[in-house]
Formats: structure tokens, sequence, C-alpha cells
């Protein structure tokens, strides 16, 4: 049998009307009732408990995770309206998975991590592939979380991850995460990949750097407090306009710090991008979903269209190259939220990801979520990442 996959899209207003939508084209493009796994991604709009185990049951109860989200992704489609649920069932006599999740991000990231790693232990050997990561996008320490997680595995085999930060449709308030019937906030579901095949992908963001290099001269943990000698939310002022310094909401999709990348990584781009979700307006610092280090160099930077549009041809080009030109099995797509209409009209959006599918397989599985950051390895590093697309093809 090999493995196949089955996607389904449904944007009906009712949980229990999409849930069964969704399914059942999963299924007959699946061509099963049956599957292995299930991997699904939500909008928060829904009952969330409700949705998942209607979801699981329909599927048969078989294994499942997912995350809520800022929109779902296939073929034709990138919506990011209030009500939809994106769905893709595998079956497979080749991949196995295995699931486990962790609850308390927001103080004990280390200790979420390490507990996951020596749960994944035993079913981590020499055909792992990957691991896909789904975590709060609001809560979570991505530093923290994977230096746990790799003392937790306790192994020599490397676990590549990939995956992404959970969404609320823009509300910054609580992401969920799914686990077979179990959802929770606050938390990460990590799903093992491993199996005879071939595993292929690409990152790219579309960021260019503002003025002058700048230095964190004050900070701890994820947390800036000083920016050149003065508090961070000072200095980002000069490079907000009047609506965005108003809204933090606005700054957060708007603009963005650029970390210098490693020399390792002078092939993908000379900055890795992060967001920061948090801001403290009576100390004036801002927090990020990585750690920061006194001394660092940082930049100010935004979006840039032409060049998000460049990123995605070259993703195509690279995952095709790795491929040998031979169409995957499947497809799974991260996409930063900050990367969808809050740059591009609908039809701008479609097109970019109309040229994206045709290029690596026009008829293959394919399903996506926007994301609050997203999680795909540079190099042989794993990193975090924001205004990034990271795609990844299983052969």
């Amino acid at each position: 049998m090999g493995t196949k996959a089955g996607v389904g899209i449904s944007r009906h207003r009712h949980w229990k009307a999409a849930a069964k939508e969704a399914i059942e084209q999963a299924q007959s493009e699946l061509g099963s009732d049956r599957a292995d796994f299930v991997l699904m991604f939500a909008s928060v709009a829904y009952p969330q408990d409700r949705l998942v185990k209607e979801v699981r049951s329909l599927a048969g109860n078989t294994m499942l995770a997912g995350c809520s989200g800022n929109g779902v992704i296939t073929h034709g489609v990138a919506d990011e309206g209030n009500f939809y649920l994106g769905i893709m069932m595998l079956a497979s006599d080749e991949l196995r998975f295995d699931v486990a999740i962790g609850s308390g991000l927001k103080d004990h990231s280390f200790e979420v991590g390490e507990q996951l790693g020596r749960e994944l232990a035993p079913h981590v050997g020499e055909d792992a592939q990957c691991c896909i990561m789904l975590a709060d996008g609001l809560t979570c320490n991505f530093d923290q979380l994977t230096s746990g997680m790799t003392v937790g595995l306790s192994s020599d085999t490397r676990l590549p991850l990939f995956g992404g930060m959970a969404g609320d449709n823009w509300q910054m308030k609580t992401t969920y995460q799914y686990a077979n019937d179990q959802v929770v906030e606050d938390s990460v579901v990590c799903v093992a990949m491993s199996g005879p095949v071939k595993t292929a992908w690409s990152v790219n963001h579309g960021c260019v750097p503002l003025g002058e290099e700048l230095t964190i001269t004050k900070a701890e943990g994820n947390v800036i407090f000083e920016l050149d000698g003065k508090p961070a939310m000072e200095v980002m002022r000069e490079y907000l306009n009047p609506d965005e310094v108003k809204d933090w909401g606005k700054a957060v999709v708007n603009l963005g710090l650029g970390f210098k990348a490693s020399e390792d990584m002078q092939d993908y781009d000379d900055y890795l991008i992060r967001i920061m979700p948090a801001k403290d307006d009576t100390t004036g610092a801002v927090s990020l979903p990585t750690e920061v280090t006194v001394g660092t160099p940082v930049w100010m930077t935004r979006r840039d269209k032409e060049k998000i549009a460049t990123g995605v041809e070259h993703i195509a080009d690279d995952i095709t190259a790795q491929l040998n030109g031979s169409p995957p099995k499947f497809v799974l797509q991260f996409d930063c939220a900050g990367r969808g209409k809050m740059v591009f009209r609908e039809q701008e959006k479609l097109d970019l990801l109309d040229d994206l599918q045709r290029r690596v397989g026009p008829d293959v599985p394919w399903l996506g979520v926007y994301t609050y950051g997203e999680i795909g390895p540079v190099g042989k590093t794993d990193c975090f990442h924001n205004y990034t697309l990271v795609l990844l093809a299983i052969q």
C-alpha cells in the first residue's frame, strides 16, 4: 500500500456539519473510511472539545493531532475567515506516527520539553524522519522547549523539527492544541514520524531590514528591556506609524526583529525573523518566543511583497530539486499569519499559492495552516521563525 493521503476542508459555520463535510472529503480522496493518523487545523470559532471529538469519532477513533490556527490552506484554498476546518487523513504501512503532549509552557517550557523527549525516546530509532511540533503561540519559549526535549530524548538520533505555533484568529488570547480526544491550552503536541520515506523541506521569509544595526543592551530570558541603552518600546516607536503605536496588534503583524543568521545558515538568508507578541508598558520591554542575549545585534524589519514572492519560487525549486522532480506523497505547509491577508489581496495570495503547488505537485494531497510562528530546520539547526513559510514534503 505504501502511504496514501486524503484532505478535506469545510467552512460550514456549525461544528458538526463542518466535521462531517471535511471527513467525507478526506475519506473520498483517501479511498477509505479508515486511516492510521489524522492531522487537523481549525478555527477557534468552533467549540473545540466537541469538534475534535466529532472529527475523531467520524474518522474511526484513530490517532489524531492538531491545533487551532489563523487559517487553513490546501489546493486553491487559503481561507482566513472565521470558520474553517482542515483535515488530512493518512493511511500507511510504511510510516509510523507516535503522539506526545505536554502542558505548562508558560512557566515550564524546559520541563515540558524534557517530558516530551522522554515519552518519544522509545519510538525514535534509526528510521525516525522528523517531528511535527504544534505549540501554544502565545506562551511557548521555543529555545527552552527544544533544549529540554534534547535532554529527554538522550539520543544521538537527530529528529528534525517542523510545525508551527497555534493561532486564534488574531484574538491573541487563547490557542488550542489537540491530541486524540484531548483539547488543551498552554501546551505542545508532538508527532514523531518514522519509516522508510524521504523528507524534503525548504524555509524562506520575505523581510527586509530597516535603519541601522541596534544592540540588545539589557535582557533576561526571552525579554528585551533595552536596545542601545534605551527602553525597547521607545526605540520601536521610531519605526511605527501612529496607528501601530496605538494598537500593538498592528505593530506585531508589521514590525519584526531580524537576528543575524549564523555562518552555516548563509545560504538561507542574512537574518532570522522574530515577532514581539507581548510588551510591558511599565518597563518598556518586549517579549519574544525565543531566548535573547545581551550584546546581540538586531535590526528592525518589515515584510516585502516582492521578496515573499521570490522566496516562494525558491521553495518550490528547492523541494523539486531535493525530490529529483518526482511528486511527493503529501505536503504540509506552515505559513505565517502575517503573510496572508495582512499583506496580499485575496487573488494575489491565491496566485502565489497556485504557483507553489503547481511547481511542487498539482495533484499532491496538501494541507497547511496559518500560524503565529513557524518551525523548520536551516541546515542542521532546528529554528523558530516568524513571517516565514516552512514547507515539508514526504516522498
